[in-house]
């Protein structure tokens, strides 16, 4: 691909990345990472998409192996009360920023489109708490879940891992953990413009490495405060892509963002997948940008990959639309 061959952005893109320019926050990679999220909380609020009303909001606390945590629980306003579908939602933010908030509107989109309940977990971040504390976090609210699925009113046959960035990162790493882990399997694995390969030298770091909102800089200040030291960077279970082998993992619903930093190791898990001959449906938006699932104020898109995902959950599982 030559410098030029790829798409401009779409409008709503275009406009998110002309307001990031003309921002005075200083970037991530400046400051601490406390002042990281106060930026972002401040910030992401005037990006994100509605937020539809839903049956039930609950925060609640779940049993860690490590002390409780903290997770949100929706209930899609046509949810069944019993046997509902279960989406575990892993929230993006580079393993160090992003909370419940900041991705409640696409909880609440995914709870209303499934017609599901979802489960938002505020797993611990870096670098309080590196590598491998989010993911050993999800493997616990994982095996929470199943074992309260009854009291939860949801089908613990039903249930699917979702997860943007770094959260498809997790999402992506706890279905090869789940593939292995003493409860029923998950049914699919939804991953937008995940994070597969922490090494951070594909080559589309370089083709948007700069001026598509996030950065290869910004990238690499994330993955070094999540990691503990090098040997982290190619452990499978920060770097998926490298997972020794990937047969018998849950069906996979991958997106990528075009213009996006992660675009390439996004192609590269997709091939991996197909490879495994994981069952597997892949919808790419080449004139996006990394990021734009959140964004829905300003890109249509943010709903449209909702809807994808949900569609295909669907598919890997046989249900009806409803």
């Amino acid at each position: 691909m030559t410098e030029n061959a790829f798409p401009r952005p779409d409008a709503g893109a275009q406009r998110v990345l002309d307001l990031s320019a003309a921002s005075t926050e200083p970037p991530f990679e400046t400051g601490s990472a406390q002042a990281a999220r106060t930026a972002y909380d401040r910030g992401n609020p005037t990006l994100q998409g509605e937020k539809l009303p839903v049956s039930d909001i609950d925060d609640i606390e779940v049993d860690g192996g490590d002390g409780p945590i903290k997770a949100r629980l929706y209930r899609g306003t046509a949810a069944p009360t019993e046997k509902a579908p279960l989406l575990l939602y892993l929230h993006g933010g580079g393993w160090v920023i992003g909370n419940l908030d900041s991705h409640d509107d696409i909880c609440r989109l995914f709870a209303e489109r499934a017609n599901a309940v979802v489960l938002c977990p505020d797993y611990r971040l870096a670098p309080e708490h590196k590598f491998p504390a989010a993911i050993n976090d999800c493997v616990a609210v994982l095996r929470w879940v199943h074992q309260h699925a009854d009291d939860l009113g949801i089908d613990a046959d039903n249930i699917a891992v979702a997860g943007d960035s770094a959260g498809g990162n997790l999402a992506a790493v706890l279905a090869l953990l789940a593939r292995d882990l003493p409860v029923p399997p998950l049914v699919a694995q939804l991953l937008i413009y995940p994070n597969t390969d922490a090494r951070q030298g594909s080559d589309s770091y370089r083709r948007f490495g700069e001026g598509f909102g996030l950065t290869a800089t910004t990238m690499r200040w994330f993955r070094d405060h999540y990691v503990r030291n090098e040997a982290d960077i190619v452990d499978w279970r920060v770097s998926p892509l490298l997972a020794p082998d990937l047969t018998g993992v849950a069906p996979a619903f991958v997106a990528i963002a075009g213009l996006d930093i992660l675009a390439d190791e996004g192609e590269a898990y997709i091939e991996r997948l197909r490879e495994a001959n994981v069952p597997l449906s892949v919808k790419r938006w080449p004139d996006q940008i990394h990021g734009f699932a959140s964004m829905g104020r300003y890109i249509d898109a943010a709903r449209d990959v909702v809807a994808e995902a949900v569609a295909t959950w669907r598919h890997f599982t046989g249900s009806a639309k409803t």
